[in-house]
């Protein structure tokens, strides 16, 4: 992989690539398009990719391998404590929808939208994103798995976080104001509120 990677023209197509998907969507995309960003002729494309849907399928890989260094690791930097961690990440995302004026939309959940269900290999790498996001933020909830009460669902707490994050950052992006994100950060953060608060009253 480092190999195809640091080639400058396949590096030139999967970022048009994720530019106009994030923008336009996968279908609106066309060929031309893609080839006049990243400044390369169709011989080069057909190069290093069989066609559109594998180059779909690099830019998944792309998010994959980008998720770690790009969306988790600068919100740990800001945080030691796991529970901050896990809202510094919505943060990010809130970020990001105010620097564009609330039009950022999570490009991974823009393409699970609309690629079509037989896609299978797409979904299965889109999936695979979603499980490292929300394993990120299980990891988070481990950690602080004592300060929780007994029984609580990990695995359902980090994907009602993701579920939050992906919802609010739909309908922002839908209204073009961050109130509707807001709104579900801050009811998430009122229902983390409450399993602590029931922890520490069996405690007392």
């Amino acid at each position: 992989m480092s190999v195809q990677v640091a080639n400058p023209t396949r590096a030139r197509l999967l970022e048009a690539a994720r530019y106009l998907f994030w923008e336009k969507g996968y279908a609106a995309t066309g060929m031309a398009e893609i080839l006049e960003r990243a400044q390369a002729n169709s011989g080069s494309f057909y190069h290093f990719f069989p066609g559109k849907e594998a180059l779909l399928l690099a830019v998944l890989e792309t998010y994959l391998d980008g998720l770690d260094p790009i969306v988790i690791q600068p919100a740990f930097a800001l945080h030691a404590d796991p529970i901050r961690r896990i809202f510094a990440i919505l943060a990010g995302y809130r970020e990001r929808l105010l620097s564009t004026g609330c039009r950022y939309g999570c490009p991974l959940g823009r393409l699970a939208l609309e690629i079509e269900a037989e896609n299978l290999p797409a979904h299965d790498l889109i999936a695979r994103n979603f499980a490292a996001w929300t394993a990120a933020v299980r990891g988070c909830l481990a950690a602080a798995r004592t300060r929780f009460p007994r029984g609580t669902n990990l695995d359902a707490l980090a994907t009602l976080v993701l579920t939050t994050m992906e919802g609010g950052v739909l309908q922002s992006r839908s209204y073009r104001r961050i109130e509707p994100f807001d709104q579900s950060v801050a009811q998430l953060r009122n229902y983390f509120r409450y399993l602590l608060r029931q922890k520490k009253g069996t405690q007392s």
